[in-house]
Order: structure tokens, then sequence, then C-alpha cells
């Protein structure tokens, strides 16, 4: 399985986005929040798990979409069930660890 991911460091933060890359350029919405899921935003290179794992572990901020990507991160015990946003059905969940 690969990722999609794109980091910013700035100011002693670490940032990731990441979602699951069939994701990339769909725009999902609700009836009142319309996404999309931009390549600008999610998309600076394809990475396998372990890389993704890694980049999950290290940042202290995190913007994930899709269903394997949120899965990697719980699994890691990053995130949790009660975060998740479902928008027409894919999953969005924001992490900011402190």
């Amino acid at each position: 399985m690969l990722f999609s991911a794109k980091t910013i460091a700035r100011d002693g933060n670490f940032m990731v986005n990441m979602c699951d890359p069939e994701l990339l350029d769909k725009t999902v919405s609700d009836g009142t929040v319309k996404v999309k899921i931009n390549k600008n935003y999610y998309h600076e290179k394809l990475i396998d798990k372990d890389e993704a794992a890694e980049l999950l572990k290290k940042s202290n901020s995190i913007n994930l979409v899709g269903n394997a990507t949120i899965d990697l991160s719980l699994n890691l015990g990053i995130g949790s069930k009660q975060g998740i946003k479902l928008i027409d059905g894919i999953p969005f969940l924001i992490i900011i660890k402190m």
C-alpha cells in the first residue's frame, strides 16, 4: 500500500498531510461542507507504509484522509476513532500532538 504525503517543517513544527492516493483530486460534500482533496495539499510524493508510519510518529500536526491512511495512524496509537469526520463516506482526521 502506498500513501500520498506532503510535509511542512516550520518554526519547530512538523506537519504531515497524508491521504489514500486514489482520493487525490476528488471532491466530496455532505450537503453543507464541500472539500477538494487537492494534490497541492496532500501530494509531494508517494511513500510506503514504513515511511508513512515514521512521518506520523514524528509529526506534531497531522491531517489525514482515507480509510487506509487513518487505519495506519490508529494502529500506531495516533489519533482516535472519535475524532473521525465522515464527508460523503470519506473519513477525515486532524491530529494535534501536545
